[in-house]
């Protein structure tokens, strides 16, 4: 009895948009999965066998249940990208920061609740390079009864992309930290798994989008890529922007959008076309000419309903690589709803006003032949983030000593002209340093990008909780003159940030959720070289401002 009750309860949550449930169940079996793409096939991790992996689907306020079962050789984690995680520090996913991996043959059981979100987040692994072929959507649908602040589309799509390398991944970045150099960069960009038509390749096959013509279709645009900033645009067709990392914007309709690994994005279209076949393209954004990319632009169809398979498609230009202009139209757009239902709550006091420079180094490396006996590393106020072998959750909620400092500096050890030229000295020091912040605390992070080797448009993620971005501008943060022009009333609130190259960005957001909470450039190569750092936010006053103890289940190092 009590197992078709179970099939009955995991029925309901496969089917959200027609039964209510307040517990989603869902399991996840981490598999080796032989994929095909670009005319070659190679054995990739994969949940459920499936790339991208499942969507999970849930209502605000709903318990989510996703029990993860490893049968390969990696340890893995899983991250629940964006999910605030109130007092569940535990089940937020990063390896050595909220839990051990899980390893071979063992399972985990993550066990969070959506509260005060709806949109689209996303999941993904959380430990290696594994994040390239492990992951998937999460979406969140509004309460039963409450309606979209916009006209309700008429359907819903997910959209994600990614990057594929013929090369194991695995492979790939451990080449790079032998060598002490750059990894090699993708072969291709994929749009829900795949890349459309690549040259050189017989293979056709691509994601298609059908519509039926006067239908309005939501498109839950995640990026799940590794390495890459990618534009989306579809031919003949405006997009309206509504939603941005599970938070409600400001509509306004655009060309192209911007979407940063980590971010996610819905827009809504028209389908008011000629019926035809419309391109759907992903391509890459990198305005900093040293730093290589690939330079393939993903492909699928929006195919009308009653148009003949072997009509023409219309097609568009991506914009160009380095297209600026095009990146900050659609993120000097972005506003808060600040509405009655959805305000924004910007903090305008301050508590801790800390300035983190962000950007790359270069260490001594005797073994790195190739990089000449030194290995780019990357930082954050000049500390390189040494990983920890025990869990930092684990560690400060145990008391187990030697694991990390508190000493993680608020400004740089040191000033110069970061936009500038660098200094003579480019080595970082190594440490796993954490900023103590007590609880309900206010924080301000100015994030500064440096031209160390190359300045770089760096995605910045905040585990834990959402920020708003109050200001934004090129050169040398000014503390006395642009805190003036900071948009304290309706700023975007996200959970990834991009820092622009050359610039800064500044962020505000209140320690209401105890635990530690990881901080990383969503560039996967920069996190694997040390650019990241995590906030401890002590515990508040009473059991409903403290975290939760650890599940039964939680695994061991």
């Amino acid at each position: 009895m009590e197992y078709w009750f179970r099939v009955l309860i995991l029925a309901a949550c496969l089917y959200p948009a027609f039964v209510e449930c307040k517990i989603r169940r869902y399991q996840f079996d981490v598999v080796m999965s032989n994929t095909s793409r670009l005319c070659s096939t190679k054995s990739i991790v994969t949940v459920n066998g499936k790339f991208p992996g499942p969507t999970i689907y849930a209502r605000e306020d709903d318990t989510v249940l996703v029990r993860v079962v490893n049968h390969v050789k990696y340890n893995i984690s899983i991250h629940w990208h964006g999910v605030r995680q109130l007092r569940t520090g535990w089940a937020d996913g990063p390896a050595y920061i909220t839990q051990c991996p899980i390893q071979l043959g063992h399972s985990y059981v993550y066990n969070f609740t959506v509260t005060g979100q709806r949109g689209t987040l996303l999941w993904h692994a959380h430990i290696l390079w594994l994040r390239a072929t492990v992951h998937g959507a999460i979406v969140i649908l509004p309460k039963l009864g409450v309606p979209y602040p916009f006209p309700k589309p008429d359907h819903e799509s997910v959209v994600v992309l990614g990057e594929w390398w013929k090369s194991d991944t695995e492979a790939v970045i451990n080449e790079a930290l032998k060598s002490g150099l750059a990894p090699n960069v993708s072969d291709a960009h994929t749009i829900n798994g795949h890349p459309g038509p690549v040259p050189n390749c017989s293979s056709t096959g691509g994601f298609t989008l059908s519509v039926e013509p006067s239908k309005t279709y939501m498109l839950r645009v995640i990026n799940a890529a590794l390495n890459e900033e990618l534009f989306f645009k579809i031919a003949g067709h405006k997009l309206t922007v509504v939603e941005v990392d599970a938070t409600y914007v400001k509509p306004f309709k655009i060309d192209t959008i911007l979407i940063a690994p980590g971010q996610s994005t819905n827009v809504i279209i028209s389908a008011k076309q000629n019926a035809g076949k419309y391109m759907v393209a992903a391509s890459p954004f990198m305005d900093t000419p040293v730093v290589a990319v690939d330079n393939m632009t993903a492909t699928a169809t929006l195919h009308y309903s009653g148009t003949l398979s072997t009509s023409g498609t219309t097609l568009t230009t991506p914009p160009p690589q380095n297209a600026t202009p095009v990146a900050n139209k659609f993120i000097n757009s972005l506003r808060s709803l600040n509405s009655k239902l959805y305000p924004a709550k910007v903090p305008l006091k301050v508590d801790h006003s800390l300035l983190f420079t962000v950007g790359l180094g270069v260490n001594s490396c005797p073994t790195c032949k190739a990089g000449n006996g030194s290995r780019v590393v990357a930082n954050i106020n000049n500390v390189t983030f040494l990983m920890p072998t025990t869990a930092l959750l684990q560690a400060n909620y145990f008391n187990i000593k030697g694991v990390f400092t508190t000493d993680f500096p608020g400004k740089p050890p040191f000033s110069f002209n970061y936009t500038g030229n660098p200094p003579a000295n480019l080595q970082t020091t190594k440490g796993t340093k954490l900023y103590r912040l007590p609880y309900n605390a206010t924080v301000q992070v100015v994030l500064q990008d440096t031209g160390i080797i190359a300045p770089e448009n760096h995605p910045l993620h905040l585990h834990g909780f959402n920020f708003f971005a109050v200001g934004r501008g090129l050169g040398n943060f000014n503390p006395k003159t642009d805190p003036k022009k900071f948009n304290l009333a309706d700023p975007v609130e996200r959970n990834t940030i991009g820092v622009p190259s050359g610039g800064w960005v500044a962020i505000r957001f209140q320690a209401d959720n105890p635990g530690v909470w990881f901080m990383h450039c969503h560039l996967e190569v920069h996190t694997t070289w040390g650019l990241k750092m995590a906030f401890l936010v002590d515990n508040g006053k009473g059991p409903n401002e403290s975290i939760l103890p650890p599940p039964k289940d939680l695994p061991k190092c």
